[in-house]
């Protein structure tokens, strides 16, 4: 029987070499910057998209495939009788799983759509797993058991110099954006069950170092399989959390990764996320 086949969306940050070598399908989601659409694919990196962005005249806006190019791509990589695995961000966050579902009933291919609960690098370390298992030969059943483990172990802190974006963009509480703005305060937040959740919140650069410290020390407890981290724009705390994370783990390969537009267009500028997963 043919290999598992494996597809994500664009709001997946991973680096080209794995999504070669493991040959992932990524299916582009787009953001619209003034009227003008784009889609959110190798040409739209990060950093250009963060120069677009600054100087757009209203936040942009990003929206999933149609249908029909799911069911399209299902189609011609089923033809052989593979069965495909989907696996997308969280539906609270977009609906790219749910499009995908739809499309499973226009396609005459074997597809199973996972909403994996999170985003960018989080997201990946689901994708990198099934198709480890589906490069290795695994069944169906053997890629899906894999994913899950990975979700149930992850986490994902993301940390926010402005939460105007979030706020103008439906993401997070209006009251919660007039308080971070009057008082210009940098928050991290925890995404659980899809949900962005604060916990904590303060004033300037030391807001994100302070919760690291503590972060390392919880980190230090568990047994962690991989690490990622994701910036938006320029930010100084990235070096230092890369410097620190890679002398926790020095034999671990950290991926230090710019996110991609559809998540920049949330987090705005000077945002990180850190993620890892555990066995």
């Amino acid at each position: 029987m043919p290999n598992v086949k494996i597809v994500t969306d664009s709001s997946c940050t991973i680096e080209q070499s794995v999504r070669d070598e493991l040959n992932i399908t990524v299916i582009p989601l787009s953001v619209m910057i003034d009227d003008v659409v784009y889609p959110d694919d190798d040409e739209l990196t990060g950093e250009r998209f963060m120069e677009m962005m600054a100087q757009a005249k209203n936040l942009p806006k990003t929206s999933q495939p149609p249908i029909g190019y799911f069911a399209e791509l299902y189609d011609e990589l089923g033809k052989d009788g593979s069965p495909i695995v989907s696996i997308h961000m969280s539906h609270t966050l977009s609906g790219t799983a749910e499009a995908a579902r739809q499309a499973t009933f226009l396609s005459g291919s074997n597809v199973t759509v996972i909403d994996c609960g999170f985003i960018d690098q989080s997201q990946a370390f689901q994708v990198i797993e099934a198709a480890k298992l589906a490069q290795e030969g695994a069944s169906l059943e053997e890629v899906l058991a894999g994913v899950e483990k990975v979700k149930d172990h992850s986490k994902l802190f993301i940390g926010i110099s402005s939460l105007d974006n979030l706020v103008k963009g439906g993401r997070i509480s209006r009251v919660a954006g007039v308080i971070s703005s009057v008082l210009n305060m940098r928050v991290v937040m925890e995404l659980e069950d899809g949900e962005l959740l604060p916990i904590t919140k303060g004033r300037g650069k030391k807001t994100f170092s302070k919760w690291f410290a503590a972060f390392k020390d919880e980190l230090a407890k568990v047994n962690v399989k991989q690490i990622g981290i994701s910036y938006a724009g320029k930010l100084d705390f990235i070096d230092e959390a890369k410097q620190a994370l890679q002398e926790m783990f020095p034999d671990m390969h950290i991926p230090v990764l710019h996110t991609n537009p559809i998540v920049a267009t949330h987090t705005g500028p000077g945002a990180f996320a850190i993620m890892y997963y555990t066995d």
